[in-house]
């Protein structure tokens, strides 16, 4: 259904930019599973990824399109180029488990955008984000980053850099706001639970529509 929609679009609008989360499952504690029937699998990587132009797969999604494990960063590289070989000229990992350059209390996400010149070359451009830890599960922190990637991008077409330091940073501020929230309304000494955890969008709407970059990214 959503491919037929978005080919139908992209008839009437060459310039549509589709966006593309592989929701299928994540890893725990260094074990992967999908929280979604293994037969989305093919359909995702046969038919859907095929026409995003920009996907935000976490690790272990990225692993299972392209059926290959990822170790180091440099398996993660690889990965991308694969992924990019499948239809998407933007593919970020948005969370993984590689050891982080800053320490433990920093998670990894790896962005690659690749470009073809009008003379048929190709320049990939290739960051590496790590962002501070935050000891909490969130819902809807996959969607907001879907969907303010797809608008820092629109705003700097050919900076995945900037884009992504703009992403996480909203995200941080994002998160940090909640959190602090959400331990006010727990009170003293008690875990927040999920409705206390909800996102603090609306009260975030500055900080979205224009971040103070606290996380920035790094050109590999």
């Amino acid at each position: 259904m959503v491919v037929d929609i978005v080919q139908e679009l992209k008839q009437q609008n060459s310039n549509l930019v589709y966006v593309c989360d592989p929701v299928m499952g994540d890893k725990w504690n260094g074990e992967g599973s999908m929280y979604v029937p293994k037969d989305l699998l093919p359909v995702y990587r046969d038919k859907v990824v095929p026409v995003a132009d920009i996907i935000t797969p976490n690790q272990f999604e990225a692993e299972l399109l392209t059926g290959r494990k990822i170790y180091t960063e440099k398996d993660a590289l690889e990965v991308m180029d694969m992924l990019h070989a499948m239809g998407p000229e933007t593919v970020v990992i948005t969370s993984s488990d590689l050891q982080a350059p800053l320490g433990n209390d920093y998670l990894i996400a790896l962005g690659s955008h690749r470009k073809t010149k009008a003379d048929g070359t190709r320049i990939t451009q290739r960051i590496r984000v790590e962002s501070p830890k935050v000891d909490a599960v969130f819902v809807g922190t996959g969607d907001l980053f879907a969907a303010m990637l797809l608008a820092w991008t629109h705003k700097h077409p050919n900076n995945l850099k900037v884009a992504c330091e703009k992403t996480v940073s909203a995200m941080q501020h994002v998160l940090q706001r909640t959190i602090k929230s959400a331990k006010v309304q727990a009170g003293e000494g008690n875990k927040p639970n999920s409705a206390q955890l909800e996102l603090r969008m609306v009260q975030s709407k500055k900080d979205i529509e224009n971040p103070e970059i606290i996380v920035k990214a790094t050109v590999l």
